[in-house]
């Protein structure tokens, strides 16, 4: 019953991105309010499944804290990143390009309170909170870990944008280990995830 769930919701997560990212429905849908409804409606399912994550958000001064350091060594991670690429990839700036072409339509502090209050959190409570917890019960959390990354990485891929899909793997990679390695910290998480989105697609983008 528990992987039934898991497996639905993760369907449901690919069918949402899907609508989201991919070139044949992107334009047809508001992104910034599709992607609020879309993290609003998994966290609701990570809660019905596994309302235990509530017990591992803290939002202490040292969880704030190390969430902001960590937002900020993945935003240097993705600039040294942005620059290699372009280096090696002909297209990468133009794909970097498309991604940043999100922005348009809305204004930039709207876009930054949807990511900071609910979509970098939701995101967080969903992939590491429900997915890679489940998963690691589950299975084992090596198990865990390597298929949260996965599948995380896979779902951006009907973007049919290699920046993008480079960008999920890299920042997915990142969140899962540290949950990996400290599965009581998601508050932290919460906090990197939300302030590096906002600082890489708003404030400093690259």
């Amino acid at each position: 019953m528990q992987l039934r769930r898991l497996v639905s919701t993760l369907v449901l997560a690919f069918v949402l991105w899907a609508v989201m990212f991919s070139p044949l429905s992107s334009g047809y849908v508001s992104f910034w309010w599709t992607m609020t409804a879309s993290a609003l409606a998994l966290t609701a399912f990570a809660t019905l499944y596994r309302p235990q994550w509530l017990r591992e958000v803290s939002l202490s001064p040292a969880e704030i804290g190390v969430g902001l350091v960590l937002a900020a060594l993945l935003w240097l991670v993705f600039w040294v990143g942005d620059k290699v690429s372009a280096l090696i990839f002909p297209f990468a700036r133009a794909q970097v390009n498309l991604i940043y072409m999100l922005k348009s339509g809305q204004p930039g502090w709207l876009i930054a309170l949807l990511m900071l209050l609910f979509v970098g959190p939701a995101e967080e409570i969903f992939w590491r909170g429900y997915v890679q917890r489940t998963l690691s019960q589950r299975f084992s959390p090596n198990v865990g870990f390597i298929l949260t990354v996965l599948v995380y990485t896979f779902v951006h891929a009907v973007s049919c944008n290699l920046m993008l899909v480079c960008s999920a793997l890299v920042a997915g990679l990142s969140w899962s280990l540290f949950y990996w390695l400290f599965p009581r910290r998601l508050g932290a998480l919460i906090v990197w995830h939300a302030v590096w989105d906002v600082a890489v697609f708003v404030i400093f983008p690259i």
